[in-house]
């Protein structure tokens, strides 16, 4: 059977594979590195849910959202991390995930979600902006450590002619 459930202790182990699968993928991508090193801890247990999607009732990928307490008391669901292995995407297992992570942030009281595509990532872009999200910021970044050796990178066209 095919679909997501929450996930448990026994799954634990499988979700750390996957984690280290979407790792590897989106260290290939600019900010894929710091992202990995911003997502090293664990959630707080009080304020987040963890999913698995499933086929044919082997897990194959899974998604961590936590909540955000905003300054005015607020709340904003953050899925931290969603992956799916690649043989096993576009049969609607991240859909699956994505809605369960959606009911969780209703019950939890947030008034929205948020969720990260890295840039150069389309497939990742183009999933959450065919499940109704849309962009309302950019995280802009700037290393210091090796600034003087390495000339920043050319904007592609669709970065150019805007910004602050």
């Amino acid at each position: 059977m095919d679909g997501a459930r929450p996930a448990g202790a026994a799954d634990r182990e499988r979700i750390g594979e996957l984690r280290a699968q979407l790792f590897a993928e989106l260290g290939a991508y600019r900010g894929g590195e710091l992202w990995a090193r911003e997502r090293a801890s664990a959630a707080r247990a009080d304020e987040s849910a963890a999913y698995v999607g499933t086929l044919d009732d082997v897990v194959v990928g899974y998604g961590i959202v936590e909540v955000a307490e905003l300054r005015d008391g607020g709340r904003l669901g953050v899925v931290t991390e969603l992956y799916v292995e690649p043989d096993a995407r576009e049969v609607g297992v991240g859909e699956t995930m994505v809605g369960m992570v959606l009911d969780w942030c209703r019950e939890h009281g947030c008034e929205g979600v948020d969720a990260t595509a890295l840039p150069g990532h389309r497939a990742a872009k183009n999933f959450f902006e065919e499940r109704g999200f849309v962009a309302r910021s950019l995280t802009m970044y700037r290393g210091l450590a090796s600034e003087e050796s390495e000339p920043p990178d050319e904007p592609e066209p669709s970065e150019a002619g805007g910004g602050a």
